[in-house]
This record gives structure tokens, sequence and C-alpha cells, in this order.
């Protein structure tokens, strides 16, 4: 295939120009693939954008935490009226899962990030200026519908504007910005009112708004939409002006009439075969990611500590502090140790630091050894923390993003993101009721889901570390011939 060439001559032009060696290794492909892979202003400030979406996502899900005992005071809650205020916003998520891919689908990522923070800013004021239960109720509902679509879009736009050797990392800023403003909301939340705090959580929806007509929209949707012009002028900016760009967007195509991703794709029609990998190993991660407690632990991290006897605002700043710089780690290691590895590491912390704090209330019951509860306690809730950032957080959304091809996206992507809110709203609403019922039994068994999942983990789970979306595609499908 014939390259353009570089202005200015030099070097670079030489390569252009060269064939392949007698070892068959290409030159021009080899630079194609340096130039595809290079980091540019429009690629960084893009991906900046759309993860900013998923810093909502981490203050959102924070939120009631801190706010518990607060809210409780000023409008006279029961733990059963907090319980539906606290999971009303997994409902919203599911509201906004349902919606999601079709949104994406039909009025594109940008527009669909847009719609989100609309919904996520009219939550947030509707907490600062509602004056009983019901607007509270309402606004955290809208927030929830927010980031269900915030859930799905933004993991599937970061995926699909980076090259394969750069979006695990680039990808993980998701998790990174999601960490962010969850220990934002633990490191402050404690030290202001409710309302104002819901006053921080509306800025960066609105930053987000505005910074969204600055960025590309997503190649891959450019293209499975038709509008080839500006899916080469979106997929060049991304890549760079000098970026020979011909063979990634000749992979694009190919891809796209090989899944015949030009068709509507209805709902029954993702159950066929050929998918049938694809919906365990996504299905399966979001139902264990929530069915692992992390989520009620988050959501009431506050009473946890009270019942535990460690001040909530000494484990909350905790848990904010070290949440960073684990999550940063596994940033770090997203593509050199691979997703597979990281999210084994994750699940086997977790399972180890939930059956300690099983452990730590199960001496809370023996005279002799309650002194140890709320050391034990802290640890354990610390080191799930920490073991939750560097994989379980946010990797799922990331091999979601990956492993489903454009003509079934929408519609998988939908489902996998519904399943997610639906046992979020299962945990986060019944949750404060497993506690009155047993602390150390509901962390024993959260224990036990996280050894399931390792498992699961190690048999269904494939590595798409340094894989195109197209090859994860083709991979993933042939495994069932």
């Amino acid at each position: 295939m014939e390259r353009q060439n570089l202005e200015g001559g030099g070097p670079q032009a030489t390569l252009l120009e060269s064939k392949p060696d007698a070892t068959g290794i290409d030159c021009n492909n080899m630079l194609t693939r340096r130039h595809g892979s290079s980091v540019t202003a429009v690629l960084v400030f893009s991906t900046l954008v759309a993860v900013s979406g998923f810093f909502c996502y981490g203050f959102a899900v924070g939120y009631s935490s801190p706010a518990e005992s607060g809210i409780m005071e000023d409008l006279g809650l029961s733990i059963a009226a907090y319980s539906v205020f606290g999971s009303v916003m997994t409902v919203g998520g599911m509201i906004g899962a349902i919606l999601s891919g079709r949104i994406a689908d039909i009025l594109g990522r940008r527009l669909a990030m847009l719609f989100s923070q609309i919904f996520c800013t009219l939550g947030w004021f509707a907490l600062v200026f509602g004056k009983d239960v019901l607007w509270l109720d309402l606004g955290r509902l809208s927030t929830g519908v927010g980031i269900g679509l915030i859930s799905y879009v933004v993991p599937v736009y970061v995926a699909e504007i980076t090259p394969k050797d750069l979006r695990g990392v680039f990808t993980a800023f998701i998790q990174l910005m999601s960490t962010f403003g969850f220990s934002i909301v633990f490191f402050i939340g404690n030290d202001i009112s409710w309302r104002t705090l819901a006053l921080l959580g509306a800025i960066p929806c609105l930053l987000q708004i505005i910074t969204l007509f600055f960025i590309p929209e997503s190649p891959r949707w450019l293209v499975k939409v038709g509008r080839e012009k500006e899916f080469e002028m979106a997929l060049q900016s991304l890549r760079g002006e000098i970026a020979d760009i011909s063979q990634e967007a000749a992979d694009i195509r190919e891809n796209l009439e090989t899944f015949h991703q030009g068709n509507r794709t209805r709902f029954l029609e993702l159950f066929q075969r050929r998918y049938t990998n694809n919906l365990i190993i996504g299905v399966g991660l979001m139902l264990l990611q929530q069915l692992s407690g992390v989520s009620g632990m988050t959501y009431y991290a506050s009473s946890i500590f009270k019942k535990a006897g460690v001040s909530a605002s000494l484990g909350s700043m905790i848990v904010a502090i070290v949440a960073i710089p684990a999550t940063v780690v596994g940033v770090l290691l997203m593509d050199k140790a691979g997703r597979r590895p990281l999210l084994l590491i994750s699940v086997a912390g977790m399972c180890i630091c939930f059956f300690l704090i099983g452990l730590a209330f199960r001496f809370q019951e023996i005279a002799s050894l309650e002194r140890l509860t709320p050391i034990l306690a802290l640890t354990g809730f610390v080191g799930a923390s920490v073991a939750n950032s560097v994989g379980m957080s946010g990797i799922p959304w990331i091999i979601m993003s990956e492993i489903f091809p454009m003509n079934v996206k929408a519609t998988a992507g939908s489902l996998v993101t519904f399943v997610y809110w639906s046992c979020s709203w299962v945990m986060t609403y019944t949750f404060n009721f497993m506690m009155e019922w047993s602390p150390s039994g509901t962390f024993f068994i959260f224990s036990g889901v996280n050894l399931a999942t390792g498992v699961f983990i190690a048999k269904m789970v494939p590595e798409t570390k340094g894989r195109t979306l197209e090859e994860i595609h083709v991979t993933i499908s042939d495994s069932l011939q």
C-alpha cells in the first residue's frame, strides 16, 4: 500500500518509502503503528473531558455516606427512609442504563455525555434547593439517570478513540477519576453541610457540558452511521496531522462489514450463540462486582465505622487518602501487567479484607477481644478500598467497552449496565438490613462472593491488553467455533 509522504524528507520520509525486508517486516506498517500510537493533544484532551464524567460518578456514589447524618437529622428520616434515598440513585441508574446504548447509538457519544450531565446537574441542584424528602429523592433519581448514561458511554467513547497499545492506560483514567471524585467527597464531606457538598457536585458536571463542544466524535460511531468524511477527519485529528491512518481506518471498516454493523440489532439477536461468551463475561463481571459488597460498603461507610467504634471522619479521611495512590498504581500497571492479573489481585485482596472486617465484628461479641474490633475493621476497610481501586472498581467497565462488536454494542452495553445498576440497587437497599441482621455474617458472605469472583475471572475473562477492538471481537467469536 502506498503511503503518504512527509514534508521535509529526512529519515522518516525514507522509512515511508521502504519495502518489506528479508524477514517480511514492513517498515511502513511499523511506522504507521508508531504514529497511530502517538499521544496527541487532541487525544489527551478528549479523554480528560470524557473521563471527567466519572469524577461526577464517584462523587455521586460517595455522597450518601458523609451526608447521611446531616440529612437524617435535618429531615428526621428513619434508617428505612434513608435507605430509599441512598438506593434511589441506583433506580435512576437502571433507567439510564436502559436508555444509554440507544441514545449513544442514535445521537452519538458526545450528545449522550451531554444528556448525562444535564440529568446530573439537575439532580444536584434539587438536593441543594429541595425542602423535603420528595425533592431529595427526585434529585437523587435524576443524578442516577445521568450516571447510568455515563457508566456506559464514557468507557465506550474512550476505548473507541484510543490506539490499542494506549487504550489500557487511557481507559484506566476512568477508574482514577471515579476514585478521585469518591475520595474528594469522603475527604471534605464530613466537614461541610450536605447542601454545600451537593453544590460542589454540580460544578464538574457544568464544566463537562462546556468542554464537550471542543472534542471530536468517536470515529467508529461516525463510520457506523455512514459519515465517512467526518470519520477520517476525526481519526486524523486524534492520531495527529502526520500520522498515516489508512491501515487503522481499513481495519475499522473491515470489522464493520464482518459483523454487519450497518444493520440495527434487535434485543433478542444479542442472544445468538456467537455472542454467548461476550455476554457471560460482561454480565458476569458486573453482577459479581456489585454482589462483592463494595457498593454497600461505600454508600454507608460512615455507619459502618460508627458500628465498629471508629471515628467516621477519621476513617473516611484515611480511605480518601489511600484510594488515589492505589488507583494510580492500577493505571500504571494496566498495559504492563494486563487486565486479568489486576482483577485477580483485586478480588483476592477484597476477599481477605472483607473476611477481616467480618472477624472484627465477630470479635465485638467477645468481651476479651472486643478492643481489636476498631483496628481490624479500619484495616480491613482501608485494605478493601485499596484492593477495589486497583482493579474491580474500573476494569469491568473497560472490558465491557472492549468486548462487544459495534453492531451489538448499544444493546449489550445497555443490558450489562442495567445488570450493574439493578444489582447495585439490591445491595444499597438491603445493606443496612443485612448489617442489622449480622455485621460479621454480612462481610463473611461478601468475602465468599469475592472468592467466587476470582474463579470466574480465572476461567472466563480474556486478556485484552495490546489488542485492537477488532482483534478482541474476532478472538472471542473464534473461541466458540
